[in-house]
């Protein structure tokens, strides 16, 4: 597996480097020796994160943990992509699109499927033209944490969600 790690307000020691590489390496029974593995060490306060993000064809494995100790989120987040990987394997590993990511031993091992995604409701709404800081405030009003609209400007189905810190976020397609 390639790594890629690099590290926000925090100089990647190779003390870090060693033990993301041999936490990490534990997966890599899942994948083929050529999948990229990216990895963002970043300290805010006393908060230790550590993003990681497996591209893999049509699909994105994706963990991201805090903790005070980055050692500790290093050992918190290879658990949360192991856990992810047996659980959605039968939907993230379609044999014709992403097969050739993964290790055959782990494509062919059958694993309990826990907590089956199922889609408890559906809901239809119109959509209507507005601005996305209209979007923000119609939001607000519903109580939710994200919403679906079109955009006034661009005439395209954007979304607004709510950010930490009481900030708000846009997801605008691109084509």
């Amino acid at each position: 597996m390639n790594f890629i790690i690099s590290g926000k307000n925090l100089t990647v020691t190779d003390g870090l480097r060693t033990a993301v590489e041999d936490k990490l390496g534990k997966l890599e029974r899942y994948f083929t020796p050529d999948t990229e593995i990216i990895v963002t060490l970043s300290v805010e306060k006393s908060r230790q994160k550590i993003e990681v993000t497996i591209p893999v064809k049509g699909n994105i494995i994706r963990s991201e943990q805090v903790s005070n100790d980055m050692y500790v989120s290093i050992d918190l987040v290879e658990e949360v992509i192991e856990r992810q990987l047996r659980k959605y394997k039968t939907k993230i590993v379609d044999k014709e699109k992403a097969g050739d990511h993964f290790q055959k031993a782990f494509i062919e091992k059958e694993y309990e499927e826990e907590d089956e995604v199922k889609i408890q409701r559906t809901k239809k709404f119109d959509i209507k033209p507005m601005y996305p800081e209209d979007a923000c405030v119609q939001m607000e009003l519903l109580g939710h944490n994200f919403f679906v609209f079109c955009n006034a400007e661009t005439d395209q189905v954007n979304v607004v969600y709510k950010r930490k810190g009481n900030t708000y976020g846009l997801i605008e397609p691109e084509y």
